[in-house]
């Protein structure tokens, strides 16, 4: 098991200083020569966070050959050891856990409080897994069950598929990579890491965490960071058996395209939706509805984008709305009651900007927000949002949801149904006939009813259809998509 290169990074304590900023005593022990060295500027306070040494396409290839290596060994590997393993990465984590959410909000500006509950989900998470383990099972099969078969002792078997080239984002830095590594591991493949460059840290210190375990798996996971060409590389090769992937469509829609035959595993976003009804709770509705519109500055798959509200009872939602977003204290993300901070930059801070522009130049209303600072754009709420606009149509992955007046169940559904994204929906009901019609009728990955469509339990196999991806995520499920069906016939 290693991390290539070796030297990427070498940081060494984090410290809390009287202006509450968390700043990394030494940040670097690599050199030019070692590589290309990037560094990564804290979002919030615009100052220098960590480093780390770029990786390059022969490291990505180095790392394959390590990895399909080390699946001799990982494939042959008792099961308790690897259930061993993952719980020990579980209780080594919840010994560190301040110090996780610490390089969480350091290197991506996450608030801290949100930070600390990633990092208690990524240790649940971890150890769903771990108990997944002993799940990994087969059947048999009556093969003599017709006239032209015959009786054998029959059953199937999953093995582990093999090397998995796992890629994960910036917005949950910690539990997305958990998502991907501990299923490949407890199934007995090896595993190619690709984090987030916005977060090498965090993605460091995790995987030094398999790696110092008493159970681990010699070379079973192997940690690069790079570029397009690093992950193009990783791709490409004939090496992997599984790609599994969390970000944009369009990068998605280039894996699929040069993956070749493999096992492809893609959540790729979406534009989450929920309809508010008449009879709905509206106090409630708001308040999760601002949750679910504003939670990590609206850098999530499944962030609320678009709320559809009866005609009867908009204005009133919408006031509630209102006054729900402007509980929510917003700036520095290091203070422990902050609830938003900045967006991963201010490049995307821009574009949320403009989208905004240019929706109040087509007839939206802004209701609160609108405003920018910095990586900061305040949670904004639209009014008057038209099915033809740029902010509806298209993830806008920032704090900025649209309120959209309808008539009838039946018209929500079909303008929340019209999007090429289809991960999560829901809906804010009191009349069971439309719960039970909503869960039929929505076209999407998961169905949720009275709350929001940002609501996810790691528990629970999560992903979406159409633009949304394919396969699903969550260890049970994570680990039948990084398995293979091997049947057994003995006559």
């Amino acid at each position: 098991m290693r991390i290539i290169p070796e030297k990427f990074l070498e940081i060494f304590g984090i410290k809390k200083i009287e202006n509450n900023e968390l700043i990394a005593k030494k940040l670097i022990g690599s050199t030019e020569e070692d590589g290309e060295v990037k560094e990564i500027i804290n979002p919030y306070t615009k100052k220098p966070a960590t480093k780390f040494v770029k990786c390059t396409p022969q490291d990505a290839k180095k790392a394959l050959e390590t990895a399909k290596e080390a699946f001799k060994n990982t494939k042959k590997s008792p099961l308790h050891q690897r259930i061993n393993w993952i719980n020990d990465v579980a209780n080594r984590l919840e010994e560190q856990k301040e110090e996780f959410a610490k390089y969480i909000t350091l290197e991506v500006a996450k608030p801290i409080s949100q930070s600390r509950v990633e990092v208690q989900r990524c240790i649940e998470n971890l150890r769903i897994c771990a108990a997944e383990g002993y799940h990994i099972l087969g059947e048999t099969i009556p093969t003599d069950a017709t006239p032209s078969g015959a009786k054998t002792t029959s059953f199937y078997k999953r093995v582990p598929a093999g090397v998995v080239v796992a890629i994960t984002p910036f917005n949950f830095p910690l539990n997305l990579v958990a998502h991907k590594i501990a299923p490949a591991l407890i199934s007995g493949n090896s595993v190619v890491l690709k984090p987030t460059p916005e977060a090498p840290y965090t993605a460091y210190a995790f995987a030094k965490l398999f790696i110092e375990s008493e159970y681990a798996i010699k070379d079973a996971l192997s940690v690069v960071y790079g570029d397009a060409d690093v992950g193009s590389t990783l791709v490409k090769s004939q090496i992997p058996r599984v790609i599994s992937f969390t970000g944009s469509v369009p990068v998605g829609k280039i894996i699929t395209q040069n993956a070749g035959i493999k096992k492809v595993a893609l959540e790729l976003g979406g534009n989450a939706a929920t309809f508010v009804e008449s009879t709905a709770d509206l106090d409630w509705a708001a308040k999760r509805c601002a949750v679910g519109a504003f939670a990590n500055s609206g850098q999530v798959c499944i962030s609320l984008q678009r709320i559809y509200v009866d005609e009867k009872v908009y204005e009133e939602f919408a006031n509630k709305l209102g006054e729900e977003s402007s509980k929510l204290k917003i700036g520095n993300p290091f203070d422990e009651d902050t609830f938003m901070g900045p967006l991963i930059s201010e490049e995307a801070a821009i574009r949320a900007e403009n989208w905004i522009k240019s929706a109040v130049k087509e007839g939206a209303r802004i209701i609160s927000g609108g405003k920018r600072e910095g990586n900061i754009l305040y949670p904004t709420i639209l009014a008057d949002v038209t099915d033809d606009m740029k902010i509806v149509c298209e993830e806008v992955f920032a704090p900025i949801v649209s309120l959209v007046k309808v008539k009838s169940y039946d018209e929500a559904v079909e303008k929340i149904n019209n999007s090429p994204y289809g991960l999560q929906y829901s809906m804010f009901s009191n009349r069971i006939d439309l719960m039970n019609r909503a869960i039929d009728d929505f076209e999407a990955g998961g169905v949720i009813i009275n709350d929001i469509p940002t609501l996810r339990f790691d528990i629970q196999p999560y992903g979406g259809v159409k633009l949304s991806g394919i396969g699903r995520e969550g260890a049970k499920y994570a680990i039948e998509e990084m398995t293979e069906i091997k049947t057994i016939i003995i006559r």
